[in-house]
């Protein structure tokens, strides 16, 4: 199984973290006791620009979950196509060579899934596997992509596609002034990802998923996630998501690396869901890494925001353009998310 190319795309409209949280400020300007508190709120989620789905502008127009789901809908279906398009072309891949899809996400829900309506307008095989993902947030790109290494597997002469689409800024609540929902609004992003597996029979080169692992912690489930109203999604953000990375995933790595024989400084790169300053360098703590060895992940968070499942995605995009492993080194590809549970990946070169 070999990770063979990823993409991205973002939608057009793009700010710095100051003109959002001015936009928020007079939204809320007649129930905000503290405006400044907003401010040192999105200066300390470590994000400089976002890219949002909508004009600052829109987002008042829109007023019932319907209508935001509605938009979710439509924005999604452009942003996969692009970043799908943006992962296969290099590759001399056209959309009918795919042999599957797992598609994942947590901002937006679709019956028919946009996976199945990507099928006629990108011209997917009629025959493709789908596999639509719900629920898994954050960790969920990394998940993606541990299933459809699992998949290639099977079908060693197989090519599959993850595809990552979060349009965070249409969960945002105009209504909640929760600790929680103040900063999400400073944090999150919009924008998609894409990265492709192909199986040990395909003529293509990348980096082999050696092996993959997947660890739930069990009674963390009120640590993240949503809470489903009829206003659409309002976010659980439990203070206690660094905690229980610090507890919990210095030992999962170590116990996953030592089934291969292989110890943390074994590992040349480190490729992780950027999920904000907190849980950065609650990261390197539990790992007993440096700021520079999650670089790719700190300039992620900062060039567009956390993108939920799409940020580990995003990240590999650039590692696999930029910062690729010398041959026979290894690294770690790893997510956190609801649950609360992660997805290691373990890469060599």
């Amino acid at each position: 199984m070999k990770i063979i190319g990823a993409g991205s795309a973002f939608p057009p409209n793009t700010y710095d973290q100051q003109t959002i949280t001015a936009a928020l400020k007079q939204t809320w300007s007649d129930r905000l006791e503290r405006p400044e508190f907003l401010d040192r709120l999105h200066t300390h989620c470590g994000v400089e620009r976002r890219h949002l789905v909508l004009p600052l502008t829109a987002y008042g127009k829109l007023k019932t979950w319907g209508q935001f789901n509605d938009q979710w809908i439509e924005s999604a279906q452009t942003l996969g196509r692009d970043a799908i398009c943006r992962a296969i072309t290099p590759l001399g891949l056209e959309p009918g060579d795919l042999d599957a899809i797992y598609f994942v996400t947590v901002t937006g829900a679709a019956s028919p899934s946009i996976d199945a309506r990507l099928v006629t307008r990108m011209g997917l095989s009629a025959n493709i596997k789908r596999n639509p993902l719900f629920g898994l947030g954050c960790v969920a790109g990394a998940a993606g992509l541990a299933r459809a290494a699992d998949y290639v597997r099977a079908f060693p002469d197989h090519i599959a596609v993850v595809l990552a689409i979060e349009i965070c800024s249409l969960t945002w609540q105009r209504d909640d002034l929760s600790i929680a929902n103040l900063i999400s609004t400073g944090l999150f992003g919009d924008g998609a990802a894409v990265a492709v597996v192909a199986g040990s029979k395909t003529e293509f080169k990348g980096p082999e998923v050696i092996a993959t692992r997947s660890i739930f912690y069990p009674n963390t489930e009120d640590v993240m996630g949503w809470n489903v109203s009829e206003h659409g999604f309002r976010i659980v953000f439990s203070p206690d998501v660094p905690k229980v990375i610090r507890e919990n995933l210095g030992g999962d790595v170590d116990s996953f690396l030592t089934d291969f024989g292989l110890k943390r400084s074994d590992i040349a790169s480190w490729i992780c869901h950027s999920g904000g300053p907190k849980v950065l360098e609650a990261v390197q703590e539990s790992l007993g890494l440096t700021q520079d060895d999650l670089a790719p992940s700190w300039e992620s968070l900062r060039r567009v925001g956390n993108l939920s499942s799409a940020s580990v995605l995003v990240v590999l995009e650039d590692v696999l353009a930029n910062r690729r492993g010398e041959p026979g080194t290894y690294s770690v590809l790893a997510a956190m998310g609801p649950g609360f549970c992660s997805e290691l990946l373990l890469l060599r070169w």
